[in-house]
């Protein structure tokens, strides 16, 4: 069954449709959330909010854009909004030493060696921006999709795509080329 369908189901209560949904989608929000949350268990509770959110909200699902868009919009917000609590109570992440290779650029060994300084240098960043930077050149959205994620004018996902990069480029000194994505195959 399609995405739209289950999410029909889910909206009348089905939770198997959701436990469908879920597996589907659970690796892309992920990815997604940890990314903008900067750490692993941050990124584990907002998928575990997300999901919850798309299970109270599926009713309000209008199927008008991809399901995928609705659903990295959602994802997304939660991620502001968990953003914006834990700058209440900040608190410093432990190291996360064992994370697994970026297998999404075409240099294994370059990818290790660049990303704890693209994921700090993403975290030191406005969500809004870095939110941007990540749905563009980390998950392959066009600047519609991105526009309609994060419920923006285009120009102004054009802006904050650029601005991002600009102040990655900043942070990262020399280390990448602002103009072009962050991985070989976007």
């Amino acid at each position: 069954m399609d995405d739209i369908g289950l999410v029909q189901l889910v909206a009348g209560g089905d939770r198997s449709a959701f436990s469908a949904l879920m597996e589907r989608h659970q690796d892309l929000v992920f990815g997604v959330a940890l990314r903008l949350m900067g750490n692993r268990e941050a990124a584990l509770d907002a998928v575990q909010e997300t999901f919850i959110t798309l299970f109270r909200k599926a009713d309000r699902f209008r199927a008008e854009a991809a399901f995928t868009t609705w659903l990295y919009r959602v994802t997304t917000n939660t991620c502001y909004d968990l953003l914006r609590k834990q700058r209440r109570r900040h608190a410093d992440p432990l190291p996360e030493h064992h994370d697994p290779v970026d297998t999404r650029t075409a240099d294994q060994f370059t990818s290790v060696e660049l990303r704890p300084a693209v994921e700090s240098a993403l975290a030191s960043i406005p969500p809004e921006f870095s939110a941007a930077v990540i749905l563009s050149d980390l998950e392959g959205l066009s600047m519609e999709e991105i526009s309609r994620v994060l419920d923006i004018p285009i120009g102004t996902a054009k802006s904050r795509l650029f601005r991002g990069r600009r102040l990655l480029a900043e942070r990262l000194g020399n280390l990448l080329d602002t103009n072009r994505p962050l991985t070989d195959d976007a």
